[in-house]
């Protein structure tokens, strides 16, 4: 590929002086030993913090990884004697900025790099120090008298940035959505959609900027804001240098490469996985009494520990089933931590206090479980009278910012007895001033526990001593799953300060049995690679076919998105694969295939009809009389083969949870002893069993077998031991069946459903013929001979291979490029329809409102000011409507709406299932009602209606089940949409419609609603 980088690679180690300057050495060695006990009770559980200074050891493996990537044909002009070369960056000159402690290597390769004025990446682990570069950066522009930007995913983080900031650098100013203080200042924080606004309307702000800093820059595989931050990139002037900071990342180097290929600059990576604190993981299993340490501070998984933890599950089950038995309750823990899960998380915060571990963060996944868990912590106190009275003194200058009677709601007043004794919650639905008092208390020590969701991982570096997490699923808007190890990693990266602690440490709660694979990669995988969400848009479709100097164009952004940079990397790999597979398919022997093809077709047929007729045979009340002791018996379990087994009892289970896979019919299990694979039996004392690989050596297991994976019966039965718990015992069945293949090489006889089984179903009986018929014939086939066994393979291994060389040659085919040429072709197409653009694709008066407009849906809002119908509304009903395009939390309960709104809220809905039908006629995968779903969300209207006309919070909340945090979250966004909107009216001279988009958010703007951030 032209201009394809060329990549340097070193690891910078630590010097080894930092690790001798503390002059103690036997530190280091103590290191090796182990704790003798695996589990450790609640009461005397020990983090080995005071036997020896993890760090001096620690710092000897601290590395990290330097690669640069550069466009080809490109030299550096740089001073070596003061920076150093591209691939080995140093700097040798005045420094920007001092800092009060000495900066870790990965700091000083970042700031080098950044002396030589090139964009890097930083991708470390929280905590890790990422900021320290960004503030380097920043007192660079300072020093050279140039502007910075500094971009945040959230508004929260930008503001809470702007406080830190201005605390360093004085000059710094803000920009988000509805807030904006001192926008000429040398560092302007922002979100990275105020950034994409500026670079769409070719801010003069621009020219004056010489790096621009994206935090968390990961966030651009959002599925619904990632494009973004690519838009953002690929419009930025090559002129401007990038800093971005990310949480470790295993693909860095190929977004570094994005940005040398797009930029046709020199984009440095600086990666390191070092975690100034290493981590403890534990393990809690719920309903028991002990922790078990899984992965130690030396990431080492234990496995010892981890086998005897899933002994406790094995005892908790006995134990339920002993009193099942007894006619009690099992005292099964109900998922999510509720019942005895409640009682559990206030024995490990109890424990936890009494260790001195805090503070600690316990993460949950539901918002309601977090203020549960905190409501359950009544009986504790972790603040001494002095806090308490700090605490009280902090809420009350907090809440002056709010008029008497917002200061009196249940919100705000239940939640001082709390922080007074050292509980917070810390969730997106919280009031924001509750949500940044409980924050600002944690930073200062005054809350020793807080009750979070996984938000509270993101973004500004508040680590604890201890985190807990009361649940490994999620419930990901498709399904429950278990947390992947990148978001593992961010919670987990909150355990451990840097400085004050020795080690953090994690405690996971289980609730049931976990594969070790899955708590291995949770908590040991790789970080998650960056991969691109981007799409196609009608707000930069307008707003590239507007600009003026042409030089970007949809298609442009397209060929440069990281999407197609990623497709385009992948292709080449493709392509070698393809020429492989091609190599081999012509060195098959394909003489007889017919032959072969109609063998292997007969075959397959039998396979289908016998599969057929074995779905009527298991049926209980005809399958079970059959299945005695040794009856031979063929078990197949989706496409896995698990071959001939023997049946050793039949059990009837009150549910169908166990066996090999739930499926109907399995209430009973068929014990069978089976062929299982050895090495899986090796590493744990209760195997997953699968069977052998091809020429491994099998070994006899019983395995549980539900009755629909029983796929044929043999008339054999031979005789078993009374006891298999010997491996002789097991071994001889395993010798018996393989003398039995030797008896009957064509296969063992199976049991006729007629005739053996006098089963007369007429169903059955011409089964039985079919299959009959064809056996005759496939025993007849010239193949039916051992001997032609490699041809068939042969035929079998061609077919397989000209199928994948099918598949990857559509795969190359069906390049991006084109498909999102055809989507461009088709969108544009939906614009014409609608009077955006007309047929030379220029911007109409239409398009230039809908130009404006990224918070909501600009096609249907647009739709909305042309159709006249916001001009049959008052501005009380416009905020009203104007609010169902805010995307945020769905109420379950059910709509009644007032005449005056219900009308309109109709009239939107028909508007929008028309512009679904045109998308859906110009070839766009649309479907017409989850696009009206989806798009018009009239859960607040009736909230937004009656604040509008003057109701107070406490009224207004009582009126739906949402969050009042999301309740205020959505009115500032809708209070942004507003603004959009009256600058769209403005922008085609609708002055009586922007006076009322005005009107609409001036109603909005009062109260706890629009309460300052307590960071401003």
């Amino acid at each position: 590929m032209e201009g394809s980088p060329t990549l340097g690679k070193r690891k910078e180690p630590e010097e080894e002086s930092s690790v001798t300057e503390t002059g103690d050495n036997q530190e280091e060695q103590s290191s090796n030993k182990r704790p003798k006990e695996s589990q450790q009770n609640l009461e005397d559980v020990k983090v080995n913090s005071n036997q020896e200074t993890l760090s001096n050891r620690r710092n000897l493996a601290r590395t990290c990884v330097h690669e640069v990537a550069v466009p080809a044909g490109y030299s550096s002009t740089k001073d070596e004697s003061i920076h150093g070369t591209l691939s080995n960056p140093v700097y040798n000159g005045a420094m920007a900025k001092t800092y009060p402690f000495r900066l870790d290597p990965f700091q000083q390769v970042s700031v080098s790099c950044l002396e030589r004025n090139e964009s890097i990446l930083v991708s470390a682990h929280t905590s890790a120090g990422k900021t320290a570069v960004a503030e380097y950066a920043i007192a660079m522009a300072f020093r050279d008298k140039q502007r910075v930007l500094y971009t945040s995913p959230l508004k929260a983080l930008s503001n809470q940035k702007y406080r830190e900031l201005s605390q360093e650098f004085k000059d710094v100013g803000l920009m988000t959505g509805d807030v904006t203080l001192s926008p000429n200042a040398s560092c302007l924080v922002m979100t990275t959609e105020i950034l994409r606004g500026m670079l769409y309307r070719g801010s003069e702000v621009l020219k004056e900027v010489a790096w621009v800093i994206f935090d968390e820059i990961h966030y651009m595989k959002d599925r619904e804001r990632g494009v973004v931050w690519e838009e953002s990139i690929i419009f930025l002037p090559p002129a401007i240098k990038m800093v971005f900071l990310s949480a470790t990342m295993s693909n860095a180097t190929e977004f570094a490469e994005w940005i040398c290929n797009i930029h046709k600059q020199p984009c440095h990576v600086v990666y390191t996985d070092f975690r100034p604190t290493p981590l403890q993981h534990y393990v809690f299993p719920m309903g028991g009494n002990g922790l078990y340490l899984v992965v130690d501070e030396n990431e080492r998984f234990r496995e010892d520990n981890f086998l005897k933890l899933q002994d406790t599950f094995a005892k908790q089950k006995q134990i339920a089933g002993h009193k099942t038995a007894n006619g009690k309750s099992s005292g099964r823990i109900a998922k999510g931590g509720s019942a005895s899960g409640g009682s559990d998380i206030y024995k490990i915060v109890k424990m936890i206090m009494e260790r001195t571990f805090q503070p600690v963060i316990v993460f949950s996944f539901s918002r309601r479980e977090c203020e549960q868990h905190a409501m359950s912590m009544s009986k504790l106190d972790f603040n001494t009278q002095e806090e308490k009275d700090t605490v009280e003194h902090v809420f009350r200058n907090a809440i002056l910012c709010l008029n008497e009677e917002d200061r009196e709601l249940p919100a705000i007043e239940l939640m001082l007895p709390l922080l007074q004794r050292g509980i917070a919650v810390h969730h997106s639905g919280l009031l924001p001033v509750i949500k940044e008092l409980v924050e600002l208390l944690f930073q200062e020590g005054l809350v020793k526990a807080l009750f979070a969701t996984e938000t509270f991982a993101m973004g500004l570096n508040m680590p604890a001593k201890t985190v807990v997490f009361t649940a490994v699923k999620k419930w990901d808007g498709d399904s429950h799953r278990y947390i992947g190890s990148g978001e593992y990693i961010q919670m987990s990266g909150r355990a451990g300060r840097r400085g004050k602690d020795e080690r953090g440490i994690c405690i996971i709660m289980i609730d049931e049995q976990m594969e070790m694979g899955t708590i291995k990669d949770m908590v040991l995988g790789k970080p998650a690679p960056l991969v691109s969400t981007f799409r196609l848009s009608y707000y930069s479709i307008l707003n590239l076919m507007s600009r003026a100097e042409g030089q970007f164009t949809a298609e442009h952004v397209i060929r440069n998105s990281f999407h197609q940079f990623q497709y385009e990397k992948a292709l080449p790999d493709i392509g070698k694969r393809v020429s492989k597979l091609e190599e081999e398919a012509a060195t098959l022997d394909a003489s007889g295939e017919a032959e072969v093809a109609e063998y292997h077709k007969l075959k397959l047929d039998i396979a289908q009809l016998e599969k057929k007729m074995m779905s009527e045979i298991t049926r209980p009340e005809r399958v079970l009389y059959f299945l005695l002791p040794g009856r031979l018996v063929k078990v197949r379990e989706g496409g896995t083969d698990w071959g001939w087994g023997v049946v050793v009892n039949v059990v009837k289970k009150p549910s169908a949870g166990s066996g090999i896979l739930p499926s109907r019919g399995g209430a009973y299990i068929v014990d069978t002893l089976l062929q299982c694979s050895p090495c899986l039996s090796e590493n744990n004392s209760r195997p997953k069993p699968c069977p052998p690989r091809p020429g491994e050596k099998g070994e006899m297991h019983v395995v549980p077998v539900q009755l629909p994976l029983i796929s044929a019966l043999s008339k054999l039965r031979i005789s078993i031991p009374s006891d298999l718990r010997p491996v002789e015992a097991r071994e001889s069945i395993l010798l018996a069946l393989e003398e039995l293949g030797t008896r009957f090489p064509q296969g063992f006889p199976k049991l006729n459903p007629v005739k053996d089984m006098s089963i007369e179903d007429a169903e059955i009986v011409d089964l039985v013929k079919q299959i009959e018929e064809l056996e005759r014939k496939l025993y007849a086939h010239p193949l039916h001979k051992s001997h032609e066994v490699d041809q068939i393979k042969c035929f079998q291994r061609k077919a397989e291979v000209n199928h994948e060389i099918q598949l990857l040659k559509a795969k190359m085919r069906d390049s991006q490029l084109q498909k999102f040429r055809d989507e461009l072709k088709n969108r544009s197409r939906v614009l014409k329809k609608l009077g955006h653009i007309d047929a030379d694709s220029v911007v109409q008066l239409k398009g230039r409102a809908a130009c404006l407009i990224d918070t909501g849906d600009e096609l249907l809002v647009t739709e909305l000011m042309f159709n006249g119908t916001f001009n049959d509304l008052d501005h009380h009903q416009i905020a009203a409507l104007s609010s169902c395009f805010i995307p945020g939390d769905k109420s379950s309960e059910q709509i009644q709406l007032r005449t005056e709104l219900a009308r309109p809220l109709q009239q939107l809905q028909d508007s929008a299932r028309r512009i679904a039908e045109i998308q859906h006629e110009c070839k766009l995968d649309i479907n017409v009602e989850e696009y009206v779903e989806s798009t018009v969300r009239p859960y607040l209207m009736d909230v937004i209606y009656c604040w509008s006309k003057g109701a107070n919070f406490s009224e207004v909340i009582q009126m739906t089940d949402i969050f009042e945090g999301s309740i205020i979250r959505s009115a500032r966004r809708l209070d942004e949409f507003l603004n959009q909107l009256r600058a769209a009216a403005n922008a085609v001279g609708e002055a009586t419609l922007e006076s009322k988009f005005g009107a609409a958010s001036e109603s909005l703007r009062r109260g706890i609603m629009f309460a300052n951030s307590l960071y401003l």
